[in-house]
Formats: structure tokens, C-alpha cells, sequence
């Protein structure tokens, strides 16, 4: 049956376009600018989910995103708030939380054990014997578990955004919209956020609806950026702001801040409440007015102040018959629209409570009414009274999260019963409902407006405070228990009243650690809805005032963030060498390495290819774009001092014109990094660093020398220049050929040398260096004329039998002699002495970065040792990278690298090994493919020339 009520119901819906989904397998059609849980609830269609615990059918509350209950899967996103997602064509949505489908769930059987079931049970029950819990844990968190991801969901487009304003406005009601307005009217640049698809808050579904044009002022204004359906999830230091609107973070900074979020209405408790069919009164009437939704066909009304009589007005007018009122309160009043009620034949009954709402399939079918006898007490039930829809209208609770982040300090006030605003710091304001100020309050967000321009710097007037006048809008205290329990205080929980006097009993009676043992407060919203009521049973409970029982700490976000969102844009850039389009033409396999596109290997066939680099590099000469490196200028008088504090070898006393290794520890120990470093000036360096780390290096480099206030400058210089290895016995040859003014005897330049001239008539530094063991000249020059380089190389070397050598070869060259790669030969846990690298450290510096650690890592001994190993020829397989290494049935290690070595004739490699395996001669077992153990034996390293002749030559 359709439950769509006709024009001018309807403000956010087009009747002209239809919307097909699907829910559960069956289709569904709306209307363009329902959301999920309106285009349901149009069809008839009103349990959206089951409930944590119990597995209970559950609904709307609010129709304004607060509760779990809402809670859908859409397509392969979890956890999706049905009252705030619009419908697309072709949406594909199911219910969270059921064992065979939300209309016969069988966990709605785990109701019958409820007397099992505790509060806080699985602390007492699975924490003892603590090996339990490894058994349970799972178990409960497939029990509980909401929506379910999927690991193969493809990137999304997420990115961020930042925004600066003289004033923020947080809520896009009556008195955020007046307090942007006075803002930008005093000159300040405004943003407003608000949450809602439409500007107007509760203007846009409560029956005085008259803006007075606040609205369209707003948006013409063109000193005010509206952002709507944009959450403001903190508030912090320095008014920051952070928004997420769609998959978009914005990075808001203000100079002050009005937060005008309004007032959200609060459940009453009685057995039965958290049924499908009963719902706050504001939620009806969004549903009516915003959606054109009939709520119900039959409905009573709990009420506790007059607002709850609009609702009854506005149900009557849109065809709902209301069977009754029960208003908590002794004398429902003389205010007009209660008149008005009783002029529509609608029985008002005084001092009455909901004692039960009875459950039909799966949804409200009827409650009961009873007097109320005293503070949370009734008495006898009477008949049943039929109806589908159970509207609650008994008081609000402010929307103060972000009040509370941002500093302000907020008291329980027993004469509103709502929470006060009883101080702010400078530069935040508080405006409307949250204020306290109810019936004036577009004339308070006129002041706070004013205020926070102001406090902006702009010469403007600030009226006086509004009074508030927020008594009598809110119940004391809405819980009435029932004797057969089922009376919901948390709804995200499962949590009953008893739960709360239960836990009080056990001594759980503080309000942050009834939080943690009985969990309210915990769940998917946070408790936005339930709060309130916990605190005050608990005060019930303790026989202790709300303003000391305290408040449950809501601490940011307001709503769920995605991941995406924080992270921002899924950044994947690709970085091309000044050489790229050279290694293109050249028939390079690209791969990608970091954030850089490099040449894998030259040709169509990878194995032929890496054959044919690796001979030209060892017999002939090879050209490596190494353009990638890192590479950073450290200069100022304490260089050497710097460079001495942060990595761990020596290089005060390190020659100009000299090269030394530089191994780079973080303040664990572990190895972060490595590279060189060049000294052109007692003043300058010139350090290079991997290609995946230099950025790192960079930060931490800025960060120490942030601290340590050192005489020092450091430039990255990574892009600003290419690189090239030239390498092979026949490399000066080549240099030679090419032309420069710089002496590439081996007299004058020898091994681990640095000189700046011109080659090929470029302006060039040159470092005798290679990572592949041969002679070898590192060529570094403006990436502007990197592709001049190239070239210049490659024309000269032609003579020689020059070849492009890939990425693919350069490991196996590197390998052979034994060189580390970090990252792939290193974890995050590796320190030099398990890497054997001693040798890298200065035994007798006072300090360097993560000496401390290493030191104290020393003296415990090591626990596993990275060694190099070969493989009998006759091995029945040949073990990959990350194999592992087997002791005793025990995994000790792993391979590292691999590779058949085609210099040495055999395949070696580099693996960690438990330390008593780790003798020159020692054999160890890897366990490779297919579970094949194969018998590796421990050799020196390097594997290729161990005398380096070849390299200094």
C-alpha cells in the first residue's frame, strides 16, 4: 500500500522522475530526492535493520541520520545511513546485521537467551581463561559485525580541500542563516556548513515554516560559501575545522567560530520502544514534508511539551487518525495548540505514560497506556489501543559535540534539563537551541553573527545576549522500565534499563566507566540519540544529580569518516626521468619503481635481455639512467656536523673531492635508508638517497635540524637533476670519447671520488662509484639536459659496444657483489648488525640518529643475521624472494634476494638466518615451492670480485 501523501508534501522530491533500486533482492521504485529509508517507507516498508544483540526488526528514529538502526549496505560500501542517502537507478541495497535475511532473521532467536546475555557478559564470560578469547573474539565479531567490505573494491576519488574564513557558521537554521548574514553584513568572508540536502534546519518539516527570505539572503550573498550535505566532524586548535562533504575533506581554518547545530529530540523508554512504527515526531514530520511519506495510518502521540501537539496537528491534517495523546505531564497546559487537539476530537490524557508498545510483525501493532505514578513509575496498563505508528515528542538534547571539542564548558541544568553553555573560549560562539535560546533565536544568531566578526577584527556593534527560554521544552526524566524488561535505553547496544542499575550495582557507577563496561554509548552513533537517557538512569541508579554524574565525552568525528576521506586523493603519480623518451625508443620494458616509470630491461624478452645487460656491464660498458636517486644539497657551517648526527658513519674529517657510504638508522635502530654522500666544500655536501626514501630522508632531516638549530640548509635537489651510470671495464674509454675537462685517470680519480667539470659540454658531477662492483662513473647534470647526456653517451659508446642496461640487470649486478637493497634485504626491524654492516658505523662517535637503540639492540644479542648463501647446482628448485628459511620445523628466516648469477655460474643469494646458522660453510634449509625443502650453504659476501679490483681499477 502507498504511503505517499500528495502536493504540496514533498519539498526535497521530484514527482516527475521515478527512481528504481533494489532492497533486499526485490525492487523498489521512489522518487527522485527520496533517500533510501523514505523510498521504503513510501511502499510500506519499515524495518530497515535487525539489532545488534537480540537481532530485534528495527527502523527509523529520527529520519535524520543519529541512530544505527538506519544502517544499510549499498553495492560494496558498508555502513550507509539510509535516511540520509538519495536513491540512484540501479542502487543495489541489503540489510546489515541478519542470518537469512531481514524478514525471518534467525538470530532473532538470541532474544530467548537474553537472561544470558548480561551486561557487560563477555568481559566476565570469555576474558577467563584469557586463551579463550582468541576462540571468542571472532565468533563475537561475526555475531556483531555491520556492513562487510570487500578487499577488491577499486580506488575511489577522494581529495581535500582547504578553505579559510573570518567566520565559520556551523547549522544552516534560522539562527546559523542570521548569524552568516549579520557576519558578512559587518564584512566578514562567511562559510556556512550544514548537513542538510537544503538550507532552513527545522524550517523546512516544522509547522511555522516562515524563513523570512533567510534562505535566498543567504545564497545571494557573495560574501558567504554555503556548503550543504557537508558534516563539520571537529573542532580543534586554533578554530581548524574539518568538513567532509561527498568524498571531499575540507581543511577549514577560521578566525572565529559560531556554532549554531540546533537541538535533536530525544526517545522515551518503555518496553517495546525500539520497534519499527515508533519514531521521534520530528521524524514524522520530515517524512511528510520533506518526502511526501504518510507515516502511519493510525497513531498515538507521547508527549511531555507542546511541540508534540504540531505533530499531532500535522499528522491529523496529513489523513493519520490519532487514537490518543498520553502527555507526561500533570496538566497538558493551555496552549493553543493544545485547544487545538482537543477541538480535532483527539483524547488527551493527562499524567500518561506509553507502559508498552506491542509487537505485530515486526512492527508496532498497538500500545498501552498507564497513569504515572511518580518518577519513572506507572501504574496498571489499560486495553490496547491499535495503531502502526507511535510518535514521541518529550524534550531535546543539544547538539553541543563540537561546543565541547572546541573548549567550551557545558553543565547539566536541572531547570531545563538539557545541558548549558556555561563559558566559551575566545573566538567561539554559540547561537539558537544549542545556545538555549528556542523562541528569538534567529535574533541570537544575529548576536552571536556579530560577535565572532568582531572577534574577526571587523568594526562592528554586538547586541545583548538573548535570554534563553528552554524551560519546560524537556522531560525530567522519560524512562518508565517495564517489569518484563525489553525497555531499550541504547538502541546501537541492546542495551535495557536494567543494564544501566545492573552495572551501577556492579560499581560501574561513573559515568566514562559505565561507558566501557556496558558499551553505551559506544556503538556506530556514538549514543547521539541515547546519551542523555544513560546519564540520567544512571543518576537514577547512584541516587546522584545529573551535574555530578557527569557527561559521556563525544570526541570527533560527529558521524563516521571514510578512510578515503582522510587519506585524500588517491595520489598515484608517475614520474618520467629527463631520459624517458630515450628508454622508449630504445624498446625499454617501463615498470614502475616508487613514484618513477624506469626501464626494467631493453627488448622483447626479458631473459635475454638481462643476459645481454649484465655481460656488457661486466666485459664491455653499460649505461644506467640513474636519474630516480635522491639527491639533496647540505650545506652551512655544521654540515659535516650535521650529516655526522644523522647517519652513522664519519665525515668530519672526510677529504673534499672524497665519496663515503651513508647508512641512515631511525630512533628504533633500524635502517630507514642509505646512499652517499660527496663532499664538494668543507661547507657543502651532496647526499644521495634511495628512490623511495629521499623524501622521507628530507623530513627527517628538516625536522632534526628544526631541533638541533644547526647552522645548516638542506635542498632537495631530486628533480633538479638526471643521473647516469656509466659502467664497465671500458667506461673511461667511453668518458674519455665523450669529451671533458676533468682528469678520468685513475691516478687522479680514484675510487669513491668526486669532480664537477663538463662532459659532453654539459656542467657535470662525476662520482667514481657504481652499486654493480665495475669500474664506474656516476654522471649527474641539470635534468634540463638529461636527454642531451643520454645521447651524447650513447653516440660516443657505440664505438665500445655500449648497451642500456634496465633495472632487472642492475639486481643481478648488485647482487654479485653483495650489495643490499633496503627494504627488500631489510625490514623494519633490521639494524646494522643484523644486516652485517658494522663496518657502516662510527664505534667511536658520542651520538648519531638511533645510536641509543642500536646500542641497546647490541647488547642483547642478535636474533637473526643477514648472510649470503649459494645453491648446489644440482638443487631440485630454485627458492624465490621471501621463501622461507627453516629450523627445526621452526621458520628462522627468509630469502631475501635470488637470483642465477650468470658472472659466477650458480644461483646465490642473501637470506636471514637464525645466528647459530650463520657460519661461513654452515648449511640452512629453505622451504620453496610446493613445499620442496631445498639446502642452501652460508659463502662470504661479495659473491663477484671479493678483492674489489675491478672497481678501483
Amino acid at each position: 500500500m502507498s504511503n505517499r501523501l500528495s502536493a504540496p508534501y514533498g519539498k526535497l522530491i521530484d514527482r516527475s522522475r521515478s527512481v528504481t533500486f533494489s532492497f533486499e533482492g526485490a525492487a523498489v521504485t521512489g522518487l527522485a530526492g527520496d533517500t533510501i529509508a523514505s523510498a521504503l517507507a513510501a511502499e510500506g516498508r519499515w524495518m530497515i535493520s535487525r539489532s545488534f544483540k537480540y537481532h530485534r526488526p528495527r527502523g527509523l528514529v529520527s529520519a535524520a541520520g543519529l541512530e544505527a538502526s538506519t544502517m544499510v549496505q549499498v553495492g560494496v560500501e558498508p555502513n550507509v545511513y539510509a535516511c540520509k542517502r538519495a536513491i540512484e537507478d540501479g542502487l543495489k541495497v541489503s540489510a546489515v546485521n541478519t542470518f537469512g535475511g531481514l524478514a525471518s532473521d534467525k538470530g532473532r532467536l538470541l532474544e530467548k537467551f537474553s537472561r544470558f546475555l548480561p551486561v557487560g557478559f563477555y568481559y566476565r564470560t570469555f576474558f577467563t581463561p584469557r586463551v579463550t578469547w582468541k576462540f571468542w573474539e571472532p565468533v563475537i565479531r561475526w555475531l556483531a559485525g555491520l556492513g562487510t567490505i570487500d578487499p577488491d573494491t577499486p580506488h575511489g576519488h577522494y581529495d581535500k580541500q582547504y578553505l579559510f574564513a573570518d567566520v565559520a557558521v556551523i547549522g544552516g537554521g534560522p539562527a546559523g542563516l542570521s548569524a552568516a548574514l549579520s557576519a558578512a553584513g559587518a564584512g566578514a568572508e562567511v562559510v556556512l556548513v550544514d548537513d542538510n540536502v537544503a538550507l532552513g534546519g527545522a524550517l523546512n518539516y516544522i509547522r511555522q515554516s516562515d524563513d523570512d527570505g533567510l534562505v535566498a539572503r543567504v545564497t545571494a550573498d557573495p560574501r558567504i560559501t554555503v556548503l550543504t550535505e557537508a558534516v563539520a566532524q571537529g573542532l580543534f586548535s586554533d578554530n581548524w575545522l574539518s568538513v567532509t562533504k561527498g568524498n571531499r575533506l575540507y581543511k577549514l581554518r577560521a578566525k572565529s567560530v559560531v556554532v549554531a547545530t540546533g537541538a535533536h529530540e530525544q526517545p522515551a523508554v518503555f518496553r517495546g520502544n525500539d520497534l519499527p512504527g515508533v519514531m521521534l515526531g520530528t521524524a514524522a514530520q520530515r517524512l511528510m514534508r520533506l518526502w511526501a511519506v504518510r507515516p502511519g495510518r493510525r497513531a498515538v502521540v507521547l508527549a511531555a511539551n507542546d511541540d508534540a501537539y504540531d505533530v499531532v496537528l500535522d499528522l491529523v491534517e496529513a489523513g493519520v487518525t490519532v487514537a490518543a495523546v498520553a502527555d507526561l505531564r500533570d496538566d497538558a497546559g493551555a496552549d493553543p495548540r493544545v485547544a487545538a487537539v482537543k477541538a480535532k476530537g483527539v483524547p488527551v490524557h493527562a499524567r500518561t505514560c506509553i507502559a508498552e508498545a506491542v509487537e505485530g510483525a515486526n512492527h508496532v501493532k498497538a500500545v498501552r497506556l498507564a497513569p504515572v505514578t511518580g518518577p519513572g513509575s506507572f501504574g496498571a496498563a489499560g486495553e490496547a489501543i491499535a495503531c502502526d505508528l507511535v510518535c514521541v515528542s518529550v524534550g531535546y538534547v543539544p547538539l553541543t559535540q563540537l561546543l565541547s571539542q572546541g573548549g567550551a564548558r557545558l553543565v547539566p541544568d536541572d531547570s531545563t534539563c538539557m545541558p548549558r553553555v556555561a563559558s566559551l573560549p575566545d573566538g567561539l560562539f554559540a547561537a539558537g537551541s544549542v545556545a538555549g535560546v528556542w523562541g528569538a533565536c534567529a535574533q541570537d544568531g544575529v548576536r552571536a553573527g556579530l560577535a565572532a566578526a568582531a572577534h574577526a577584527g571587523k568594526d562592528c556593534g554586538v547586541p545583548p545576549a538573548v535570554a534563553g527560554d528552554a524551560q519546560g521544552r524537556t522531560y525530567p526524566n522519560p524512562i518508565f522500565p517495564h517489569p518484563k524488561g525489553k525497555d531499550f535505553i541504547e538502541f546501537d547496544e541492546d542495551i535495557q534499563v536494567r543494564d544501566i542499575f545492573d552495572a551501577a550495582a556492579m560499581g560501574w557507577d561513573h559515568i566514562q566507566l559505565l561507558k566501557r563496561f556496558s558499551t553505551a554509548g559506544m556503538g556506530p552513533s556514538q549514543g547521539k540519540l541515547y546519551n542523555a537517557l544513560v546519564q540520567k538512569a544512571l543518576s537514577t541508579a547512584t541516587g546522584i544529580t545529573p551535574p555530578v554524574v557527569g557527561t559521556i565525552t563525544v570526541r570527533p568525528p560527529v558521524i563516521g569518516e571514510k578512510l578515503g576521506q582522510l587519506a585524500g586523493r588517491g595520489f598515484e603519480p608517475t614520474r618520467l626521468t629527463a631520459m624517458h623518451h630515450q628508454h622508449v625508443a630504445a624498446g625499454a620494458k617501463m615498470m614502475v619503481a616508487g613514484t618513477w616509470m624506469r626501464p626494467a630491461y631493453y627488448g622483447p624478452d626479458a631473459e635475454t635481455a638481462v643476459l645481454a645487460e649484465v655481460a656488457a656491464a661486466r666485459q664491455g660498458v653499460g649505461m644506467i639512467d640513474v636519474s630516480t636517486l635522491g639527491k639533496l644539497e647540505v650545506r652551512g657551517p655544521d654540515a659535516a656536523a650535521f650529516l655526522e648526527r644523522v647517519y652513522t658513519w664519519t665525515y668530519a674529517k672526510l677529504a673534499v673531492g672524497r665519496v663515503r657510504y651513508a647508512l641512515m638508522l631511525d630512533e628504533t635502530g633500524a635502517i630507514i635508508d642509505d646512499g652517499v654522500a660527496a663532499r664538494l666544500h668543507d661547507q657543502h655536501f651532496y647526499v644521495t638517497a634511495t628512490t623511495g626514501g629521499v623524501d622521507r630522508v628530507f623530513r627527517l632531516m628538516q625536522f632534526f635540524n628544526t631541533q638541533w638549530r644547526m647552522k645548516v640548509d638542506v635542498a632537495n635537489v631530486t628533480a633538479a637533476y638526471a643521473g647516469l651510470n656509466l659502467i664497465g671495464p671500458k667506461a673511461r674509454e667511453v668518458l674519455s670519447a665523450l669529451g671533458t675537462d676533468i682528469d678520468v685517470s685513475r691516478e687522479a680519480f680514484g675510487y669513491l671520488g668526486i669532480r664537477t667539470g663538463r662532459v659532453a659540454g654539459i656542467p657535470a658531477r662525476v662520482m667514481r662509484i657504481g652499486f654493480g662492483g665495475e669500474l664506474g662513473y656516476e654522471i649527474h647534470v641539470p635534468a634540463s639536459r638529461g636527454a642531451e647526456l643520454w645521447d651524447a653517451v650513447a653516440a660516443a659508446g657505440a664505438a665500445f659496444g655500449i648497451r642500456p642496461v634496465g633495472i632487472e640487470a642492475q639486481r643481478v649486478l648488485r647482487l654479485e657483489k653483495g650489495h643490499i637493497i633496503v627494504g627488500q634485504d631489510t625490514d623494519a626491524l633490521t639494524h646494522p648488525l643484523e644486516a652485517g654492516m658494522g663496518w657502516a658505523v662510527g664505534r667511536k662517535k658520542a651520538d648519531f640518529l638511533g645510536k641509543a637503540a642500536m646500542d641497546a639492540l647490541e647488547a642483547k644479542g642478535l636474533s637473526r643475521q643477514l648472510v649470503g648463501f649459494e645453491l648446489d647446482p644440482a638443487a631440485p628448485v630454485v627458492p624465490l624472494e621471501n621463501h622461507l628459511v627453516i629450523k627445526g620445523g621452526d621458520i628462522a628466516g627468509r630469502v631475501t634476494s635470488i637470483t642465477r648469477s650468470p658472472s659466477l655460474g650458480k644461483v646465490v643469494g642473501l637470506a636471514t638466518v637464525a645466528p647459530d646458522q650463520s657460519a661461513i660453510g654452515s648449511a640452512f634449509s629453505i622451504r620453496a615451492e610446493g613445499g620442496v625443502m631445498v639446502t642452501a650453504k652460508v659463502v662470504p659476501i661479495p659473491f663477484y670480485d671479493p678483492d674489489n679490483t675491478r672497481q678501483e681499477m
